[in-house]
């Protein structure tokens, strides 16, 4: 019997072969004599109780070009996978939270992260759990509120609770410019308020968790003159090492993030401080950590997954 693999993703084309995590997960799933069915947030139907894609039963290979094939589009019941990895892009909005209440209604054991968890899990909210490792930190949407974080903290950075790879991402070191400040807090809503960490010019460490362990991680540096250390800004992947506080740290939040059932997540340092982005949906860094190292975390990934019960 075949075991089949349902990857729920953005779109094939989307797919950057030197970076992407989702793609080292399949080509390792396929190794495994898994088969693929590859579908999109859209494509998910529920009928008379069943949770159906119409998907594609995709082939991957490890080339720079041509490096998947679609072998046929399927009409797929969900509850017939082996696996589901949920892989797609923040952000973390209805059309996200919808996805998982499609997929509690699938009866298997293995939905990597668990959608329940993912919407429990908020990326920036979860770090509540964890203030005293953080720089001083607020979440609010009170522009008096923030303007005395800013009094107290001389240089602050704010963030949208649900964005993503460093997107929307603002930096104060002088008077608050209030009309700019409104109309970014009626775009995203509460925000994340930070201390700003002088060491984040020195890049932050992006910490892989995998079932409740710390596997790995890798140095992001930013480019010059940016404050951004994410790979898709313009960071470069360098190799690193925690020392004892980043490790006291990363393990203290794997446990939780078991406790929470959620299997991967990736965790960012800076200076020795966790920074509040606990990344849960669609952790990223792996092809990176790879390059680096010639672990394939990949292969870890799945001996953890498959000896789930």
């Amino acid at each position: 019997m075949k075991k089949i693999l349902a990857i729920q993703s953005n779109t094939l084309s989307e797919i950057n072969v030197e970076t992407d995590t989702t793609l080292l997960l399949a080509l390792e799933a396929q190794k495994r004599n898994y088969e693929i069915i590859w579908y999109e947030t859209k494509d998910l139907s529920l009928i008379k109780s069943k949770v159906f894609v119409d998907g594609k039963n995709v082939k991957f290979f490890d080339k720079t070009k041509h490096f998947y094939k679609v072998k046929k589009n399927i009409k797929f019941d969900l509850s017939k996978a082996k696996v589901i990895l949920v892989r797609q892009n923040p952000p973390f909005n209805m059309d996200y939270i919808n996805s998982t209440h499609f997929l509690d209604h699938v009866n298997i054991k293995r939905v990597v992260n668990n959608p329940t968890s993912l919407r429990n899990v908020s990326e920036k909210f979860y770090s509540t759990n964890f203030l005293k490792y953080m720089p001083d930190t607020i979440f609010s949407k009170n522009v008096r509120e923030i303007y005395t974080f800013l009094k107290k903290n001389k240089k602050i950075i704010i963030k949208p609770i649900h964005e993503y790879a460093g997107k929307n991402i603002l930096f104060i070191d002088r008077k608050l410019n209030i009309k700019i400040l409104n109309k970014y807090i009626k775009k995203f809503d509460h925000v994340m308020v930070q201390k700003y960490l002088s060491k984040v010019k020195e890049g932050d460490k992006r910490v892989f968790i995998i079932n409740g362990k710390v596997k790995g991680a890798i140095r992001r540096l930013p480019k010059k003159n940016s404050i951004l250390s994410n790979i898709s800004q313009g960071g470069t992947a360098l190799k690193t090492n925690l020392n004892s506080r980043e490790l006291k740290i990363s393990k203290l939040v794997a446990r939780r993030l078991k406790k929470s059932k959620i299997f991967f997540a990736g965790i960012d340092l800076v200076g020795g401080y966790l920074i509040g982005d606990i990344n849960v949906t669609s952790p990223t860094g792996l092809p990176q950590y790879k390059k680096l190292t010639g672990i394939n975390l990949a292969k870890d990934f799945w001996n953890e997954l498959e000896k789930l019960k």
